[in-house]
C-alpha cells in the first residue's frame, strides 16, 4: 500500500520536482498492476491449473484401482519418517502382503497397511495401478480444485510481490540518482556556500 502514498505529488507545488511527479507515476502503474494485474494473473493461473488437475484427476480414477490384500506376516511399524505415513491419523504398519491385481495378476510385497496391530489372514485395502503396481489414492474433484484456488492465491500474490519489489526499486534507484545531483550541487557550491561575501 507504499504504492498509494505516492500518489500525492501530483497536487500543485511549486516545490515539486520531476523526479516527484515520476514517482507518483510510478506508484499510479504499480497500483493498477497490483488491483487488475495480479488478480487476473491468479485467474488465470487458477483455471488453467484447475483444468490441468482435474483432467488428472479423471485419469487417476480410470487407472488407480481399490483392491483388498491379506497380509502373510507383519513387517514391523512404519518408520517415523515414511512419506506415506507422515500425514496418516491411524496406525501404520509395515507387512508382507499379497493382493490380486484388476487384470487378474497375483502379486506379493512388503507394503504399509492401515493396521494397528497385524497378524496373518488381515484384510487391508490398497490401491494399484491396472498392473497391480501399488499407487495412491486418486486425486478427487474438490481436492483438484482446492489445489488449483490456492495455486491461484499463490500467482495473484507472487505478481503483487513482484511489483511491489520492482516499485521499491525503481524509487531506491531514483532517490539514489536525487541524492548524486544533491551533492554534486552542494560541490558547485563550494565549502563558503553558506557565507556571503566570502571567496570573492
Amino acid at each position: 500500500m507504499r504504492a498509494v502514498t505516492g500518489l500525492w505529488r501530483w497536487r500543485r507545488n511549486p516545490l515539486c520536482r520531476a523526479t516527484d511527479l515520476a514517482e507518483a507515476w510510478v506508484a499510479l502503474v504499480a497500483l493498477v498492476l497490483i488491483t487488475v494485474v495480479a488478480p487476473l494473473t491468479g485467474a488465470l493461473v487458477g483455471f488453467v491449473a484447475e483444468d490441468s488437475l482435474q483432467r488428472a484427476a479423471r485419469v487417476e480414477q480410470h487407472t488407480h484401482h481399490p483392491v483388498m490384500a491379506t497380509v502373510v506376516r507383519p513387517l514391523g511399524r512404519a518408520p517415523e519418517g515414511d512419506p506415506d505415513s507422515a500425514g496418516a491419523h491411524e496406525a501404520r504398519s509395515r507387512v508382507l502382503a499379497d493382493w490380486p491385481a484388476p487384470d487378474g495378476s497375483a502379486h506379493r510385497g512388503p507394503v504399509l497397511a492401515d493396521l494397528k496391530s497385524p497378524h496373518a489372514g488381515d484384510h487391508f485395502g490398497l490401491w494399484t495401478d491396472p498392473q497391480g503396481r501399488i499407487t495412491t489414492r486418486p486425486l478427487d474433484s474438490v481436492t483438484a480444485t482446492a489445489h488449483a484456488v490456492l495455486a491461484g492465491f499463490g500467482a495473484a500474490l507472487l505478481t503483487a510481490g513482484l511489483v511491489e519489489t520492482a516499485r521499491r526499486l525503481i524509487v531506491w534507484r531514483m532517490v539514489r540518482r536525487r541524492y548524486a545531483r544533491w551533492e554534486q550541487a552542494w560541490d558547485r557550491a563550494g565549502p563558503d556556500w553558506g557565507k556571503a561575501g566570502t571567496g570573492s
